[in-house]
């Protein structure tokens, strides 16, 4: 009888630990919430900063943590958004002969098909692993089909303008709206999705890529010195808080 009472003692210490492990890692707030809990059930409520504050070293932690946040969304001294004040769309800023949009699309798209006579400046065709999604979308040029694949600013221009862009000179804003880093081919719905977003306010549906897609605005954002308010700060290192690295 003793040693019957001994085992099932035993067996719930057992099931204890087990359930303490299981709570550890996939609990939000308790471990390393392996299942990504807290970023699809946004619970338990992070406090501002509290993300930031425990991110473990990496160069995206250290290039947000040394980001300018600015106190409004919109900076009350910035003029309206024009998009031509970044100048022409998809010029030709690296004097390869080629528009920055078939430029993206020859880098992004794999197998690409480009016009004769073009001298591989113009993309027919070809096949882009759209990361926003994560379906295959085979794209065609056509009146009716180009649109299906754009091109986006991973920093979305308008986003640009009210971080610091506004500030600019012609010439650097025409640089940052064609600046390869800064872009990528996607499926046309999301893009449209998205529009101006920020990170606090749009992510991509496929989550397998939101890493990539926050430590690329981070980048971004360091490399042009722009700035993000609290909430976009705080959706960024909760997402890097998640991430693998």
């Amino acid at each position: 009888m003793a040693r019957k009472r001994r085992r099932s003692l035993g067996d719930r210490i057992v099931l204890l630990v087990i359930l303490a492990a299981l709570v550890w890692a996939f609990a939000p707030g308790v471990g390393p919430d392996l299942l990504g809990l807290r970023s699809r059930l946004g619970w338990p409520p992070l406090r501002s900063g509290q993300a930031l504050s425990s991110l473990p070293d990496s160069e995206a932690a250290r290039q947000l943590r040394e980001l300018t946040v600015r106190e409004s969304v919109n900076d009350p001294d910035a003029p309206a958004y024009d998009r031509s004040a970044y100048g022409q769309s998809w010029a030709d800023t690296n004097h390869n002969g080629c528009d920055t949009r078939n430029d993206i699309l020859a880098r992004d798209l794999a197998r690409p098909t480009f016009k004769p006579g073009t001298h591989d400046c113009v993309v027919l065709s070809g096949t882009l692993a759209e990361p926003y999604t994560g379906v295959t979308i085979e794209f065609q040029k056509g009146e009716k089909t180009s649109s299906l694949v754009q091109i986006d600013h991973i920093v979305a221009l308008a986003d640009a303008w009210r971080s610091g862009a506004w500030r600019w000179d012609a010439q650097r804003r025409q640089e940052f709206a064609n600046d390869p880093e800064n872009l990528l081919a996607v499926d046309g719905q999301a893009n449209e999705d998205k529009s101006a977003s920020s990170a606090d306010q749009w992510l991509p549906p496929n989550r397998a890529f939101r890493c990539d897609y926050v430590k690329r605005q981070i980048a971004v954002k360091s490399a042009y010195g722009l700035s993000v308010t609290r909430a976009e700060q705080d959706a960024m290192a909760e997402q890097l808080s998640i991430c693998s690295e």
